[in-house]
């Protein structure tokens, strides 16, 4: 079994912040990395995954679609998104969580994913980072 997804949320889904959580994958296989993302976020309120969107950079292997239980799950680049990944749910919901580049120290990673999660954060995903030490 692969392990678990390194994912936190926005407890109350208040939807009031900028972010609905962030995400640490642990390397730059995008390929290898979403499926284990997709099928922990679809266990969530709001259905299954059906897109995903990202800027293509620091990623290797970069897959047009990824099959995540079972079910094609179509990869979209938008270079606008730097520090960011966007999933659209079935609901056509989306949710925006910060990423955390995956050779960051565990206790700068905690800080950027709690400063994502925090209920009314609406620092910019840069923004946060650096805060966080980045």
């Amino acid at each position: 079994m692969p392990p678990l997804p390194r994912l936190m949320l926005e407890r109350t889904r208040g939807r009031d912040g900028l972010f609905d959580g962030a995400w640490w994958p642990r390397s730059t296989d995008l390929g290898a990395e979403l499926p284990d993302l997709i099928s922990a976020l679809a266990a969530h309120p709001g259905g299954r995954i059906l897109r995903v969107g990202l800027d293509p950079a620091g990623w290797h292997h970069l897959p047009i679609a990824v099959d995540a239980n079972g079910l094609a799950v179509r990869v979209s680049w938008c270079t606008s998104s730097a520090g960011t990944i966007t999933l659209t749910r079935a609901t056509q919901d989306q949710l925006l969580l910060l990423v955390v580049p995956p050779g960051t120290v565990a206790a700068v990673a905690a800080r950027a994913m709690a400063g994502a999660a925090a209920t009314s954060n609406h620092t910019p995903a840069a923004e946060l980072l650096a805060e966080s030490g980045v």
